[in-house]
């Protein structure tokens, strides 16, 4: 019965958001408190207080169903009176407004306790905190100070809180993009995805970790979870690539880096993009456009880098009559993709809002799925897709809550607009010394947090900084967002690589640093694109040819040097580190450093002509050989 009710609700949150995106959205506090209710009871409802394996079990119906009630509560207040908190304003809150507005804090720190730990909560109370002390801090930090009713008035009945940017994302742009890639998952495209992939690449060498990467990208367009994503898609391209010959660590880690890579690869790009729309006040076909050359150069790389490592290895790939037909499985699946190609179309061509667009694609997904018997949504698929839609909004929803939080403080004390001069001067006015701040912040956020809520919090604190030193704001904001990604493969909480190695039977340590390598050129990359806005397509089209090619030679030399292969052979030590050298000496534009670079990998292609090893690099296919380790 609880199973049913928690089913319903989350199906009524999925259509709540389906027909506010048909209709229009309601007021700003309206929509966002009918968002965070929803979401707050099924959090409570879903996530209990105590594991249901415990002796204490049936506590959590005493903790939990009042929690959910409260939540109910705290959230219709501001939807019922949302008209006479508007005349009133934060300064003049009434008595039972302030009571809720404490409650409501609380609620939100435990709920995003419940999804995603402590990380995000304890930085919330730590600026709580922060909003109290005011006067007693250093002179840097000191402000005034605020008392509870000012607080808590603030950050519940104001858009500069709980109900925030971050939230305001989450209950438009978000939750229909969750929805519809709930429906494209219930109507059976990610498994088609997998299985075009896998009778497509299989019969390469090490065709079963191409698919892994080839699969986990398509997946990315529908699956803004780099842990979600390692999971749906790990489950089936681990085992194969295992009985390929693949050690289990390295085949973890490659699903690990490609699951995290799909979570910068257009057009949905998880959570972050669409808050990156808001908060840059961008149409999202710029964050569109902007960030597919930068995600085509990722999977590139890690392409080669596995490529590289299987050439190696030796091993084969699946011979070609035990696959199934690549045509074949696209003929009967080709629909599935009719509802991404709508999406591309409306946001790009047509230029309708994402949220608009989302909707009229969902609404093709069930339209394609009736194509075909195998596929066609029912009844009942509808209504699994209605609720894994619900229910997949959960860990944003609390995210964002908490991030608002965070950002209502820092805007309440006048501390984010000191920010960036304080981080300016912390950097002695150097850029790469800034940049470099800027990256370890993100890794050690996104160790804790989403990547939706590394990139809230860095794109208030850090990216204005950024942008004052000369960077521009697109490279600022994509670069915040990368490393917030890239924090999933970087040991020592590599959690995306970590789920890799859960499913490989993998040693967890190993399978993050060998996932920390695979990712490399997701760590140069951002550092690229500030100084060469070309690599996002700014520029001339000249200027943004030669740094695509010369990036593109440049990641293949970074994974020939890594790998340490050249040529059908294994590279000495010198030529990798001629090949390391290049590589970055190429990625980064300027006629000088391609020079430099060329000469490098010049060296090295010379060392192996000086041994008689060079022979036209390849990426054959294996359609003969029998699949295994080679001598």
């Amino acid at each position: 019965m609880g199973r049913l009710c928690v089913g319903l609700l989350a199906a009524a949150f999925a259509i709540f958001h389906l027909t506010t995106s048909w209709r229009g959205s309601l007021s700003t506090l309206q929509q966002v408190y009918v968002h965070l209710g929803f979401a707050m009871v099924l959090i409570f409802l879903t996530r209990p207080c105590v594991s249901q394996d415990s002796r204490f079990a049936k506590i959590r119906w005493f903790v939990d169903l009042p929690l959910a009630a409260m939540s109910v509560v705290v959230s219709a207040y501001p939807v019922v009176n949302f008209l006479d908190i508007a005349r009133r304003g934060a300064g003049d809150p009434a008595e039972i407004a302030v009571i809720f507005g404490v409650i409501a804090i609380v609620l939100v720190l435990e709920a995003t306790r419940r999804m995603v730990g402590w990380a995000l909560p304890l930085l919330a109370a730590i600026f709580l905190v922060y909003a109290f002390v005011g006067p007693y801090m250093p002179m840097i930090l000191a402000h005034r100070g605020f008392n509870l009713e000012r607080i808590a008035a603030t950050l519940y009945l104001t858009t500069n809180g709980i109900a925030g940017t971050p939230l305001q994302v989450s209950a438009t742009y978000v939750a229909i993009f969750i929805i519809f890639a709930a429906f494209l998952d219930v109507s059976g495209a990610g498994k088609f995805f997998i299985d075009w992939s896998y009778a497509a690449l299989a019969w390469f060498r090490g065709g079963p970790a191409k698919v892994a990467i080839l699969g986990s990208a398509l997946m990315g367009t529908i699956n803004g979870s780099a842990v979600a994503n390692t999971v749906a898609t790990g489950t089936f391209t681990i085992p194969i690539m295992k009985r390929a010959g693949l050690k289990p660590a390295f085949a973890g880690a490659v699903e690990a880096t490609a699951s995290s890579g799909g979570q910068l690869m257009p057009p949905v790009m998880g959570a972050a993009a669409f808050i990156m729309v808001e908060i840059m006040g961008r149409p999202y076909s710029d964050v569109l456009v902007a960030a597919a050359l930068p995600a085509a150069l990722y999977f590139i790389a890690l392409f080669a880098m596995v490529d590289f490592e299987v050439a190696r290895q030796g091993i084969r790939g699946v011979p070609r009559h035990e696959l199934p037909s690549a045509w074949k499985i696209f003929k009967e699946g080709w629909h599935l993709i009719a509802p991404l190609a709508l999406l591309i179309y409306l946001l790009v061509i047509v230029r309708y809002t994402p949220v608009k667009s989302a909707f009229f694609a969902t609404l093709a997904v069930i339209a394609a799925s009736w194509i075909r018997s195998e596929t066609r949504m029912g009844g009942r698929r509808l209504f699994a897709a209605l609720r894994q839609g619900g229910l997949g909004m959960l860990e944003v929803a609390a995210a964002c809550a908490a991030a608002g939080i965070t950002i209502g403080v820092l805007m309440l004390t006048g501390l984010a607009l000191r920010l960036s001069g304080i981080l300016i001067d912390f950097s002695g006015g150097n850029l790469m010394v800034l940049l470099v701040l800027t990256m370890g912040v993100s890794i050690i956020l996104g160790m804790g947090l989403p990547t939706s809520a590394v990139y809230v919090v860095l794109a208030t604190l850090v990216v204005p900084a950024m942008v004052k030193l000369g960077v521009d704001p697109m490279a600022a904001h994509l670069f915040v967002l990368y490393f917030g990604v890239m924090a999933n493969v970087t040991p020592p909480v590599a959690i995306a690589a970590y789920a890799g190695a859960g499913l490989a039977g993998a040693d967890p340590s190993r399978t993050g640093l060998i996932a920390f390598r695979l990712a490399l050129a997701g760590f140069i990359l951002p550092f690229l694109w500030v100084f060469n806005p070309a690599l996002i397509l700014q520029g001339p089209l000249v200027q943004i040819i030669l740094a695509t090619a010369t990036a593109i030679i440049g990641i293949l030399s970074l994974a020939a040097g890594v790998q340490g292969y050249l040529f059908q052979s294994a590279a000495r030590w010198y030529e990798r580190i001629l090949l390391v050298v290049g590589a970055v000496m190429l990625i980064k534009a300027g006629i000088v450093t391609d020079i430099i670079g060329i000469g490098c990998i010049g060296a090295a292609i010379a060392s192996r002509y000086a041994i008689g090893a060079v022979t036209l690099p390849t990426m054959v296919p294996a359609a003969s050989a029998e699949p295994g380790r080679g001598e």
